[in-house]
């Protein structure tokens, strides 16, 4: 049935959308979705029975105007983007557009110190309060913010990493004040509902954009203040997925000091490339039984296949303590050469 005949709603319309765009592209999206929306979203997709044309271009066309419209926003504001929109889809079609996208279509607070070098930004917060530091941190670029860190003095380093992992939502009001303060020319653009930034997620990204020596000299420092914090944030530096960016012999080392148990759990539901790359550094008969292997396994439960590459990237992590490997960081003290 034609979306027209029959209102579709977002979970369809996002079921259409996945199997009309192919399982690898659909399978790269299902990696930025939680365990509930993957589940939601396959029992919706098992359901669909046909796709039709008109539904497939009535949902491809909401979609390539909804990703325009955050495109111009990035560019110009919500202001640009309703103005473009209106010369391009006419005034309705723009207002639905930008009313479907709400808070997304919100301009994130700082938006003009993204826009400037870090070093600009280093200068004038430096003497700031440990906790502003973090709130603006937190809504910088992840590599930004990531050398912004790695200037300030190291007696600080650690605890703005740990405010920034701690931080849960911050008042309007207060983003406001902070607003004005680094930039009173501009006029801040902040939703009347707390903005969620922080958390542990936002300090990983942040970490993975300083060199390797302040990282381990906020970790070791967090390893003492707090140290299941410390743990979290190490788990999640560095993802199973993660292991294309090493080099060929530090995934053969990897290989070698993993159980092959857990490195079937973890290809079962990699992606062709992680495939791609851990076959490639295997032996031709090693890599021939991981592919019968694999093909008999069945399926297996989420949590087995996380838990194992849980259990490998600690090896990962250890190899690189150890010094036996090296994983590429934003820092330049990581340049092999």
């Amino acid at each position: 049935m034609a979306a027209k005949e029959k209102k579709l709603s977002g979970k369809q319309k996002a079921a259409i959308l996945l199997i009309s765009l192919g399982p690898d592209v659909s399978a790269s999206v299902y990696k930025h979705l939680s365990e509930e929306e993957i589940e939601r979203l396959t029992l919706e997709i098992s359901g669909v029975k046909k796709v039709e044309t008109e539904a497939k271009e009535e949902v491809f066309e909401e979609f390539h105007n909804i990703a325009l419209a955050q495109d111009f926003i990035s560019q110009g504001g919500i202001g640009y983007a309703k103005t473009v929109l209106e010369k391009a889809l006419g005034k309705d079609q723009a207002q639905n557009i930008i009313n479907r996208l709400t808070s997304s279509l919100q301009v994130r607070p700082f938006d003009f110190a993204r826009r400037a070098e870090a070093g600009q930004i280093l200068n004038f917060i430096q003497n700031e309060h440990p906790q502003t530091i973090a709130l603006i941190l937190s809504y910088l670029d992840p590599q930004q913010a990531g050398q912004i860190l790695s200037e300030l003095p190291q007696e600080v380093q650690a605890d703005i990493a740990k405010r920034i992992a701690l931080m849960d939502s911050t008042s309007p009001e207060i983003i406001n004040e902070v607003e004005a303060i680094l930039e009173r020319k501009l006029s801040a653009t902040v939703t009347q509902d707390y903005t969620q930034t922080g958390g542990v997620e936002a300090v990983v990204e942040v970490l993975n954009g300083v060199d390797r020596s302040t990282e381990k000299t906020i970790l070791d420092a967090l390893e003492i203040q707090d140290p299941e914090l410390a743990e979290e944030i190490k788990k999640r530096m560095f993802v199973f997925e993660d292991i294309v960016t090493l080099d060929n012999r530090s995934i053969q080392r990897v290989i070698r000091d993993c159980e092959n148990e857990d490195l079937l759990l973890s290809l079962k539901v990699s992606s062709e490339e992680v495939k791609e790359v851990v076959f490639r550094n295997m032996s031709s008969r090693m890599v021939d039984t991981f592919k019968e292997e694999m093909e008999y396994m069945g399926p297996v439960r989420l949590r087995d296949v996380e838990e194992a590459q849980s259990r490998i990237v600690g090896t990962i992590r250890r190899l690189e303590e150890a010094g036996e490997i090296i994983i590429a960081r934003g820092g330049g003290d990581d340049i092999i050469v």
